[in-house]
Order: structure tokens, then C-alpha cells, then sequence
């Protein structure tokens, strides 16, 4: 018999709970601030109603460094525009670096390229004390954009919190990236400094990126300095480039300089549905102390905890497990394939680091689940006990199978947030049991809702996910957008000063949630996410293609599937070469994570009178909703278009 979804899986014990972080903030509350709550629902009301007061008791308790005090909270409770402990100076780097004396690993990498790594603290102070004064001889300033192109290794790490300690601001592609993706990012923020890799390793074939990486710099002009790394090949070579190496050669106390609040830490980036990605810009200050709440009082983490999100560097959770830093974790890096040399590789990294706290996408766990895995079987797991998932809704039959395949006694906690954010707005509790299907809590801070079409919250349906007050890591901006009219269309258009997210969410009576995947075209595929705007720009580039569709099916306890439509030149026939072609553009030039699933031949595209591609509509007839519910015709400029796709629907929902 299926498990149904809000079974009780898992109640954490007596003892585990009084021992979690989250307890002893309460008990610090009580203790320092008179405050006393009866569980965890009546925490989260005063921490959204009272919220100036519970950031502020967030800065005392997390003991936030700063070198001059903050002379209010919180200016306004409005969105867009809060502004938050305005005249605090402070540096992320500093905080990441505050446990540099301890004697456990600040790093464990493992990777295809090479031998197991272990980094110490010490270790990593001196690379990000050398690279910080290379930077600085280079004349990297505060403000000044540094940019790389580097998998998740100990490098990548410390290049960014030297560019942090700088006050310089940090971006990050993948190297599995193709340049058209890259330079769409890149060229919007004009770096100074571009770190990047010669190739990497990835299911046991090597992927050399050097006529990549020649085509990013080529295109980059607001260059100075490229910084290499041979990575792949030891002996590699990039003209006029300096090596990584090299600027391990600098010597020079590490010093922080200290910045506002809001200054700007890093640019991360939105799918780009509707053109080029958006580039977002979160502050030092929102990170350091959102990133501390999500670690501590979220996911429990505390110094010496080994900590591992297996994820790239073109994804929003590198960035929360380069946070781990911050809580004191010993990190544990991955590059490489997670099923190479087979399915049970992750799970050997896990026991063989000793990991406490693990992360991946749910499309690992599938793919895991599919494969016939069970990693009890595969590897030692006793140091671990807890996972956090995100990227995509976690299934029942997946929390089943974590329970059944992987560990009884262990806390499964997935979450739900994203890189406009950077952090969670339902996540996990310890405190609270586990129930299958289910998200275990609203984040502290965070007052998060599930909008109906008037704007109205709603409990037990699904509505809009919507974010009723300021939250300290919302973007300050978006990079070349002077007037902030593309930050306010992006969340605040749908809900005047309410964000909007584009996810589909349902709140439960007991506070739980389940998220149903995105309300917009977003493509989130195996937790990265990638807009439509940048599969056609590659799609629509072949000389056989006039137009293109392409729509996420992924869709709550359904297997993922990327279909792509294509409108052929006359005289083409989509043949099986044809197809190849057009997956390996998208792999080269977009992503390899966004190959689609399928092909498919078709006569026009649906579009809107004014032309706009009928992405969500088609995603919405695909996923099983009747033809009528999805669109007027009176507003198509081709209504017969959605013929086919009603009949390719019947298909795929009787198969």
C-alpha cells in the first residue's frame, strides 16, 4: 500500500532537540530577552510580527562581528527598499575565517582529477592571505567585479573569500558552462579578474575548456587579469596569463576591509525566461547573518560538522555550503560525477568523510532510486544524520525511500527557497517530526504564503508563494538595472510590495508545506535553473530551425521531462542527426544539464496577440490540464496551434 503523503516518518528524540541550536536559542531568548514559546509555530509568529526584534536578537546570539554598530534594524517594513542594520561595517571573509585556529580540517575535497585533499585552517588563511594581495597588486578594489570559471574545489573557495575580504564582488559559472551561457552573465557585471580552470574530469572523460575559457576572455574586454589554474593537465599553459600558483607566492598579513551592511558580496543569477539572466546582488551583511540562521537554527550545524552539498558552482547551494565557513563546518567539496564509477560513489564520499550533514537535488535521489541503489549497503553512514534536498519537489516515494534505503534513525529535511534569496523560505526544523511528502516549517523570519489569484492567503491549497515582509538577503539590485524597474517587474508586479516567487505551494493545518514546482517557465533542472530565452538563442541558431518551445514537465511524483518543439526550415526533416545536432548545441552552448529529453517537430509555435511564446500555457496542457482551462483562443494570434500539443498530452498522460 503507498505511503501516504503526511505519515509520520520520523520524530526526532528528547534529547537530540534540547541539543539542537535552534533549542538553545530558545533557551537564550528566555534566558536574555524574557521571551518564552510553547513550540515552534508560536517562534515563528513573534520572529515575522516582532521583526526588528528578532534580527536583532539574531546579531546578539550569532555573535555577528562588526566594527561599527548598526544604528537601527530595520528603516522601513517595505518591499521593495528595506534597508537593514544601516551603519554596521563588517566583512563576510572575517566571519568565515573566525575559527582559523581550530585544529579540525576546514576542507575535505574529493575529485576526479586528483588525490583526496585535506585542507586545514591555517592552510586556507594563508592561500586567502596571498591571493587577497594579489588581488590588490592587480588593483582590485572594492566594488571591482572578480569573476571565475572553476569547479568546486579548495581554489575556488579561497579566491572567493579573498575577493570577499577585499569588499571586491564575487560571480561564478561552472566549467561545464558553454561560453554562450558564461559571457550572457559576465558581460553584464565587467570583471577585472577572471579565475579559471584548463578542463576537469567528469565521469571518467577529461573536457578540456581551453577554447572555451579563449572565447570567454576574448569576449570579456573589461579584463585585466586572467588567473589559471592547470587543473586537468599540470602542465598546461595560457598565454599572458598569471598561475593560480603565482599568486600563492604573495605574502602579506590577511586583513578585512571592513563594508556597510548591504555592500555588495556576490552576483549570482536568475534563469533568464525572458532574455539575458538577470544579475542579482546580495550584501555581505544579508548573507553572513541569513546564512547563520539557515545553518545553525535550519539544518543544525555547528563547528566540526562535516558539511556536504554536492553541487557545481553555477548553483545558489555552492554558496550556502562555501557559508558552512561560517558556522565553523569542516566542508567537503565534490567535482566529479556522482554515478562514476558507479551509482554508489556519493554515498562512499559520505561515509568515507564522515559526513553529518549531506544535500544534493532531488533528481539525485531519483536517479539514485532508479539505479536500485542502497547506500546502507554501499558505505558506513553511522556519522550521518541528516540531508537537506531542494532543486525540485521531493517525492513521498523518495522520503520513503531515504527511510527504507538509507537510514531509519536519521532527519530528512528538505527545503525550499532560491537564488534570488539565496537561502530557504520552508526548510527543516529539528525540532519537529518528519513527514513524508512534506516541508517541516516556515523559516524564521520569513513571512511566507500561499496566495490565491485575489491575494489572499490560503491554508490546504495550493496558491502562489509569496513573501509578505522584507527579508535581509532579498536582492539589493539587479546589476544595470539604474531605476529598478526590472527588480520590481521580477517580484512585485503580481502583489504590489508582496514578493511573488513563481513557485506553486500548498500550507498544511499542522504548518507543513509541499511545493509543486514552478508557477512560471522557469526551467529547474536537477536544481539548476536556466530560462527558456537561453535554449532558443542556442536552439535558434541552427540554420534548420525558424523558431522554437521548450517547457519543464517536472511536475510533483513525476519522472523530469524536457521536451523542446522546433519549427523546421521548409525542405528539413527532423531525423534522428538533426536531433543529435540540436542536443549537442544545447549542451555546449547552454547547458548539459538542459539537454532535452525529446524532440519534436511542429507547424508553429502557440503565441499570444503580441507575440509572446505560450510557454506556461503549453506546460499546463502538457502536465494534463483540458485546452479550454489553458488558453483563450480570443487571445492567440494561432489558436489551431494547440492542437497538437492536446494530442501529444493524451499521449504522455496514457503512457
Amino acid at each position: 500500500m503507498a505511503l501516504a503523503e503526511g505519515t509520520v516518518l520520523w520524530t526526532p528524540p528528547r534529547g537530540r532537540t534540547e541539543a539542537s541550536e535552534l533549542a538553545r536559542y530558545m533557551r537564550w531568548l528566555a534566558e536574555r530577552k524574557d521571551l518564552r514559546f510553547d513550540g515552534y509555530a508560536s517562534l515563528h509568529r513573534w520572529s515575522v510580527e516582532r521583526l526588528e526584534d528578532f534580527w536583532a536578537s539574531l546579531w546578539e546570539f550569532l555573535a555577528i562581528r562588526s566594527s561599527m554598530p548598526y544604528t537601527r534594524v530595520l528603516d522601513e517594513r517595505k518591499m521593495p527598499g528595506a534597508r537593514w542594520f544601516e551603519g554596521a561595517r563588517l566583512n563576510y571573509a572575517e566571519h568565515a575565517l573566525r575559527n582559523a585556529s581550530a585544529r579540525f580540517p576546514a576542507i575535505l575535497a574529493r575529485s576526479e582529477a586528483r588525490p583526496t585533499q585535506e585542507i586545514s585552517w591555517a592552510a586556507l588563511e594563508r592561500s586567502v592571505a596571498a591571493i587577497a594581495a594579489s588581488l590588490r597588486a592587480f588593483g582590485v578594489r572594492p566594488g571591482d567585479r572578480v569573476v571565475s570559471y572553476m569547479p568546486n574545489i579548495p581554489e575556488t573557495l579561497a579566491a572567493f573569500l579573498a575577493t570577499a575580504s577585499l569588499g571586491a564582488v564575487w560571480s561564478s559559472c561552472s566549467p561545464d558552462m558553454g561560453s554562450g551561457a558564461v559571457l550572457d552573465r559576465f558581460r553584464q557585471i565587467e570583471p577585472k579578474v577572471l579565475f579559471a580552470v584548463d578542463g576537469y574530469r567528469y565521469g571518467g572523460k577529461a573536457f578540456d575548456r581551453r577554447p572555451v575559457l579563449a572565447e570567454i576572455v576574448a569576449q570579456l574586454p573589461t579584463l585585466e587579469r586572467v588567473v589559471f589554474l592547470p587543473y586537468l593537465d599540470p602542465a598546461a599553459r595560457l598565454p599572458g596569463a598569471a598561475t593560480y600558483a603565482s599568486l600563492l607566492e604573495s605574502h602579506a598579513p590577511l586583513a578585512f576591509e571592513q563594508v556597510p551592511f548591504d555592500h555588495p558580496l556576490w552576483i549570482v543569477y536568475s534563469s533568464g525566461t525572458t532574455g539575458v539572466p538577470k544579475a542579482i546582488v546580495h550584501g555581505h551583511g544579508g548573507i553572513v547573518i541569513e546564512h547563520l540562521k539557515t545553518l545553525l537554527l535550519h539544518q543544525d550545524l555547528r563547528a566540526g560538522d562535516r558539511f556536504f552539498w554536492m553541487s557545481s558552482t553555477g548553483w545558489i547551494v555552492w554558496n550556502l555550503l562555501a557559508s558552512g565557513l561560517l558556522a565553523g563546518c569542516t566542508l567537503v567539496t565534490f567535482d566529479g560525477h556522482p554515478a562514476w564509477p558507479d551509482a554508489g560513489e556519493v554515498w562512499r564520499v559520505i561515509g568515507e568523510t564522515r559526513t553529518r550533514h549531506f544535500g544534493c537535488g532531488a533528481a539525485l535521489i531519483g536517479g539514485w532510486m532508479k539505479a536500485g541503489v542502497e547506500p546502507a549497503r554501499v558505505a558506513d553512514l553511522a556519522a550521518l544524520d541528516a540531508i537537506s534536498v531542494t532543486g525540485s519537489p521531493l517525492s513521498v516515494d523518495a522520503f520513503e525511500w531515504l527511510y527504507n534505503k538509507v537510514k531509519r534513525d536519521w532527519w530528512v529535511a528538505p527545503i525550499s527557497g532560491g537564488t534570488d534569496i539565496a537561502c530557504g523560505f520552508v526548510a527543516g526544523c529539528p525540532i519537529l517530526p518528519v513527514t513524508a511528502g512534506e516541508m517541516q516549517a516556515k523559516c524564521l523570519g520569513v513571512a511566507v504564503e500561499a496566495f490565491d489569484e485575489a491575494g489572499r492567503p490560503r491554508v490546504g491549497e495550493v496558491g502562489e508563494l509569496v513573501v509578505t515582509e522584507p527579508m535581509p538577503t532579498m536582492p539589493l539590485a539587479f546589476w544595470n538595472d539604474p531605476d529598478g524597474s526590472r527588480y520590481r517587474e521580477s517580484y512585485f508586479e503580481t502583489y504590489p510590495g508582496r514578493w511573488r516567487h513563481g513557485d506553486w505551494i500548498r500550507f498544511t493545518d499542522r504548518g507543513t508545506s509541499v511545493i509543486y514546482g514552478r508557477s512560471d517557465t522557469t526551467i529547474n533542472r536537477y536544481g539548476i535553473r536556466m530560462g527558456t530565452a537561453e535554449i532558443y538563442r542556442v536552439v535558434e541558431e541552427l540554420p534548420e530551425v525558424l523558431d522554437s518551445l521548450v517547457v519543464d514537465c517536472e511536475y510533483l511524483g513525476r519522472k523530469s521531462f524536457l521536451p523542446l518543439f522546433v519549427v523546421l526550415r521548409p525542405g528539413c526533416a527532423l531525423d534522428d542527426a538533426l536531433k543529435q545536432r540540436i542536443r549537442d548545441r544545447v549542451r555546449a552552448a547552454a547547458s548539459a544539464r538542459h539537454v532535452p529529453d525529446e524532440v519534436y517537430a511542429v507547424d508553429e509555435v502557440p503565441r499570444t496577440l503580441t507575440g509572446k511564446k505560450m510557454e506556461l500555457p503549453v506546460r499546463k496542457l502538457l502536465l494534463g490540464m483540458p485546452v479550454d482551462k489553458v488558453a483563450s483562443a480570443d487571445a492567440m494570434a494561432n489558436p489551431r496551434s494547440l492542437a497538437f500539443f492536446a494530442g501529444l498530452a493524451r499521449t504522455l498522460n496514457e503512457a
